[in-house]
């Protein structure tokens, strides 16, 4: 029996935007050999990235790669935002590396070209199907990561940063590829649709230790992804060693394709009768231990690192309640995975605008420094320093923080609509507890500066970059991001 499988080349069209940047890149290097030219290509393909898949989502629900019903590649509303996400990091990182790439310790062609791999891993991802397309694309998007992180000439610690992420994230894709193995062997498919059926329908099948042990085994590998605890000890030392833009990257477009992956797998396949209860522990520990140790620390990209180790809880928080409303209305579990796309948005918005600032505030091939260093930034450069106070209040989920605070706001009410109402307590309690470091280190920003912490100004265009992207964050339409995300 043959069987026909069409291809649906309008569905697949961010994915080639994407992947031709790559190309586009590596063939501006080599034959204009102009570091301009090469990250104006880089800068375009992005650009066109993010405005293919809005104008694709925007045409309804397409599918490709099928066979009957089951489908490899689904490009919807949230397939769209998360691939127009990932395209408008990729901009801000390539923004904030001006004045990286003008010191001259980085190659800009590879830079660039690492930058467009990783960014066609991570639209493929909000559009997988299957449990092989996700991880390929999950790969495709941290692979080029490595590199980064360690692509700085001359850096022992972006070395040391490097391997220890390569190590740990090798491990991880391990774990992951022996949970999907086994699943297989339970269900003999690994589509995510057909897979929940099948999970879901057979209730001896659900029961076997066999599919107990491989839904832990994916949870555990997505779980280092997102850094949650106690998969996390990676995060704050890769963040550290990387150059700064780089760690933005990490920050933001890692972190979200993680909770891409975990929220596809969680929705569609695996039962939330099982993964309920440890994703619940998980958000409890993560946001936790997050809070506690960012409390601590005196390095800037550290305290962001463990910042986003506690952020990371908020968003695993809704797919927690998943047990206890896997039973209640149909709204209250598509409320729980809106509210983790939502939140994980607003998150990294608000995230690449910090370090956005950070980068404004220090020199060009730095690290990201103390927070002594950071005392009395915002009188020396008023501008920069009130975007960076605005991106943490907007962390904390205060007002006028726009976005922040709409993000908690829609975690409590998605909690408490799946009647986790200890959860939603907990996730208010760790809030009030990040309040202490966001604004200490907001009031660092406009105390009065030590004899030698005063910075030269930086390029203009790195700090209009952080103001831009903080307008963003704020005049984002919260609801319409979170119609998009229950799509």
């Amino acid at each position: 029996m043959s069987l026909v499988q069409s291809v649906d080349h309008v569905a697949l069209l961010p994915a080639y935007l994407a992947a031709g940047t790559a190309v586009l890149v590596l063939l501006a290097d080599l034959l204009v050999a102009r570091a301009a030219a090469t990250v104006a290509v880089a800068t375009i393909g992005a650009a066109a990235t993010a405005l293919g898949a809005a104008g694709v989502g925007t045409g309804g629900e397409r599918r490709t790669f099928c066979v009957g019903v089951d489908c490899s590649y689904v490009f919807g509303g949230r397939a769209a935002l998360v691939g127009a996400v990932f395209a408008l990091l990729t901009l801000g990182v390539l923004a904030l590396s001006g004045p990286l790439l003008r010191a001259g310790r980085i190659p800009v062609g590879e830079y660039c070209f690492l930058l467009a791999c990783a960014m066609a891993g991570g639209v493929v991802l909000g559009a997988a199907g299957d449990l092989i397309t996700l991880i390929v694309a999950l790969e495709t998007l941290t692979l080029p990561l490595y590199v980064l992180v360690g692509l700085r000439r001359g850096s022992l610690a972006g070395a040391e940063a490097a391997v220890t992420f390569f190590l740990v994230s090798v491990v991880a894709t391990a774990v992951t590829l022996l949970g999907a193995a086994l699943l297989y062997a339970v269900a003999g498919t690994l589509h995510l649709d057909r897979l929940g059926g099948i999970l879901a329908a057979g209730g001896d099948l659900r029961d076997l230790p066999l599919t107990t042990v491989a839904v832990a085994l994916v949870v555990a590998g997505l779980a280092f992804k997102v850094a949650a605890v106690p998969f996390h000890a990676w995060a704050p030392a890769t963040y550290d060693g990387a150059p700064l833009p780089v760690a933005a990257y990490l920050s933001t477009a890692s972190k979200l394709g993680g909770v891409v992956a975990l929220l596809a797998v969680v929705q569609r396949a695996l039962p939330a009768t099982v993964t309920g209860p440890v994703l619940a522990g998980l958000a409890v520990l993560t946001m936790t231990v997050g809070n506690l140790v960012a409390l601590r620390q005196r390095r800037t990209v550290r305290l962001l690192a463990w910042s986003s180790v506690a952020q990371a809880g908020y968003i695993l928080a809704p797919l927690g309640a998943l047990a206890l409303a896997a039973g209640r209305t149909p709204d209250a579990r598509a409320g729980a995975y809106a509210a983790a796309v939502a939140y994980a948005v607003f998150f990294v918005l608000l995230e690449l605008a910090a370090f956005a600032a950070v980068v404004a505030l220090r020199p060009a091939d730095g690290d990201g420094g103390t927070l002594a260093d950071l005392r009395g930034a915002a009188r020396s450069h008023p501008w920069v320093g009130g975007a960076f106070a605005l991106a943490l209040i907007g962390l904390a989920g205060l007002p006028p923080g726009l976005a922040g605070l709409f993000a908690k706001v829609t975690v409590v009410r998605a909690l408490l609509a799946g009647h986790a109402g200890w959860l939603a307590l907990v996730v208010a309690l760790n809030a009030v507890l990040g309040l202490a470091y966001y604004l200490r280190l907001a009031a660092t920003l406009y105390a009065a500066p030590g004899p030698a912490t005063a910075r030269p100004a930086r390029a203009v265009a790195v700090a209009l970059g952080a103001a831009t992207a903080l307008a963003v964050v704020v005049g984002f339409a919260p609801q319409f991001v979170l119609d998009l995300a229950a799509r």
